[in-house]
């Protein structure tokens, strides 16, 4: 099931126009293999294809700000090989799990309905060492 996917870099853009094209044509490629890698790493019981889009799509909203093409280029090739490590099975489940499905904020955990008869400390002490 796992599958190498060749992306062919050229050199360089020579417009903001064409290292835009070619960051929409990145995202296709990278929308077009969330199946596989949803089959590759088993992801389905903690995240759905659509949030793996977005995730997708905020990671390079992230960088709509930059305007230099070579920077685009730089950051779409570093974005291709990414994906051929997802896809080339070079990451375990948990790394895609931590760094696209949990993401910067971290697990979202409901501390309000068990803490209510915890002492102050233990509160505290939860609160700095959950990961």
């Amino acid at each position: 099931m796992a599958f190498a996917m060749r992306v062919k870099v050229p050199p360089n853009s020579a417009t903001l126009a064409e290292a835009s094209h070619r960051t929409f044509d990145f995202f296709r490629a990278a929308c077009r293999s969330i199946p596989a890698i949803m089959d590759i790493y088993n992801l389905y019981d903690v995240v759905t294809p659509s949030q793996l889009r977005s995730t997708i799509a905020a990671e390079i909203r992230k960088n709509a700000h930059i305007t230099n093409p070579k920077v685009i280029d730089m950051l779409l090739f570093k974005g291709m090989e990414e994906l051929s490590n997802i896809t080339e099975h070079a990451k375990q489940r948990h790394h895609i799990i931590g760094q696209y499905v949990v993401g910067n904020q971290g697990l979202v955990q409901d501390v309000a309905t068990k803490d209510e008869n915890l002492s102050n400390f233990l509160k505290k002490f939860y609160k700095t060492n959950y990961f």
